[in-house]
Parts: C-alpha cells; structure tokens; sequence
C-alpha cells in the first residue's frame, strides 16, 4: 500500500506554459492538479519520488516507482488538448518501437494520465553534437512511421492543411504575410497530392528523444497524425533552427539540410521543403501567440530562407 503523498507543488513553468496557451482553461486544471495527481499515486499504487521541473508545457511530468515491485516510472498528467489528445493510441500502437512504452493511461474530463516507463529525462538528444543527434534521429524516426492502410483507421486527425493565426496572437510582421499566405496555399496543395498515409509522431525534434535503458534512444510526447513522412521529417529540419539561422549562408545551409535528411529517410525534396515552410510558419504563429516573438521571428526568418 502507498503511502500517502506529501503536498504537490506545480511547477511555475508549467503554470505560465499553460496560462499563456489556454487562459480559459488554465485556472481550474491547474487549482485541480495536485489532488488528481495524489488519486492516481493512490490508484496506481505509486510512490512519489519528485515532480520533474521544469516538466512539460501542458504536463506535471514525475518520477515515481511502483509498490509492488520498486519499478520505476514516470507519471505524466496532462490539460487534454487537440494535439495531445490521441498520445496514449500512439505509444500503444508503436508498444515500444523507437517510443516510451506505456504502462498505463487513464482520461479525466480534462485531463489524460500516462503511466510510462522510466527514461533518463537529463539526456535528451539535444546532448549530442548535432551530426550524431540527426544520425540517430533520422534512424528511429524511420523506426515509428507506420504505413496505415487506407481503410485504417488512425490513432490520431489528419494533417492540418491551413495555418492559421490564433485569435489572441499578436499581429504579425508586416513581411511575414506573405509567408502565412505561402504556407496556406502549400500545405492545400501538399495534402491534395499526398500519396501514402502513415503514422506520424507529429512533434519530432531532438527535445523528444530521451536516452534509455532499453534501447539507446527512444522518442517521448507525441502528437498523433496520419499523413505523409514528409510532414513529420519537416519538424527535423526546424530542429536547432537557431544554429542554422545564426551561420553564414543561410540560404545554402537550409538547402544542404533539406537533401541530407530527405536522402537518408527517402523522402521528396521538394515535398519537404513544402511541409518545412508550412511547420516553420506555424512553430511561428504559435510562438506569437504564447508571446514567444524573439521565436517566432527566428521560425519566420528560417522560412524566408526556403
């Protein structure tokens, strides 16, 4: 029997992260977390060991270890959204192949509770030099791409086909305009010629891949889509975009990324540059909205640059 946990303190990350992206919603599910968290250490069976923080943007992210046996986990309890809605479906369809394998999920009317194996939250692949991060990277990505037969039906929507700019973001940049437009015509046009349907992990990036025991790296936090590789490999080349922007030739260094990722998963190029656009200008109005703009002109330069 577990013992009864001690007081739950939320992260002030997580309270600002939740704030920022969901005001309506952020008062309540925040003022309700701890004691949801306490009844599923009790009904699980958990013994705290600590809340990780930062922890996760919409999540309360801890380690914890089963009862019965010792074993550690991690517990991530999660504000449900339309991105993360359908995680628990991915990490069971995959069952550990290339992700964090799912010991437990559980749904509230607003939240979404997975128990997961433990893995070395402090090594994420970020770590790595940046020529083995996309090595290693490249090599599960190929690893969670599912092909989903038409009649299948997907543990996650299908990919989105407009950008759009959030109600409450900032407006944009003058020169930024044409971009969004760019990106709204692309992303119709991608979709509409689109010729396989695979599972995607939706939010691939360096940050979500954690060292583990079980296998060298596996890929956590995904956003569930079924659609073509090209959009989820798009996310890959936005990675460490910061680095890319700051070196000379930009230009060069986009195109030289674009041919050596969509040469090693076997993607079209041009088909990737399209979904690149189409995901930097919408890592772009997102940064606007939870008033990241810094960010979001960094997403909007890489952009210019395709």
């Amino acid at each position: 029997m577990s013992a009864a946990p001690g007081p739950i303190t939320v992260p002030d990350w997580l309270t600002r992260s939740v704030t920022a992206t969901h005001p309506a919603e952020a008062p309540a599910w925040l003022a309700g977390l701890p004691a949801l968290v306490s009844e599923q250490l009790t009904r699980l069976a958990l013994t705290l060991d600590r809340v990780l923080d930062p922890g996760g943007t919409h999540s309360l992210v801890a380690y914890v270890h089963r009862d019965d046996d010792l074993t550690p986990a991690t517990l991530k309890v999660s504000l449900r959204t339309p991105t993360n809605a359908h995680e628990p479906e991915a990490l069971t369809a995959w069952a550990g192949r290339g992700a964090v394998l799912l010991l437990d999920a559980h749904r509230t009317a607003t939240s979404s509770v997975l128990l997961l194996e433990r893995l070395h939250g402090e090594i994420p692949l970020r770590s790595l030099a940046e020529p083995k991060a996309m090595l290693e990277a490249t090599s599960l990505l190929h690893r969670l791409w599912l092909p989903l037969p038409p009649d299948t039906p997907a543990p996650g929507p299908s990919l989105p086909t407009t950008p759009t700019l959030p109600a409450e973001a900032p407006a944009l940049p003058d020169e930024a305009t044409p971009l969004l437009t760019e990106a709204g015509e692309t992303a119709t046009a991608l979709t509409a010629s689109a010729t396989e349907r695979f599972l995607l992990h939706g939010d691939f990036h360096h940050g979500n891949v954690l060292a583990a025991d079980r296998a060298p790296w596996l890929a956590i936090a995904p956003r569930p889509l079924a659609g073509e590789r090209a959009y989820d490999l798009a996310r890959l080349v936005l990675d460490r975009a910061d680095t890319l922007v700051g070196s000379p030739g930009l230009p060069g260094a986009v195109r030289r990324r674009l041919h050596q990722l969509a040469e090693a998963l076997d993607v079209d190029r041009d088909r990737l540059r399209g979904w690149t656009l189409v995901r930097a200008v919408d890592l772009a109005l997102a940064a606007l909205a939870a008033g990241r703009r810094p960010e979001a002109e960094l997403y909007l330069e890489f952009a210019g640059a395709l």
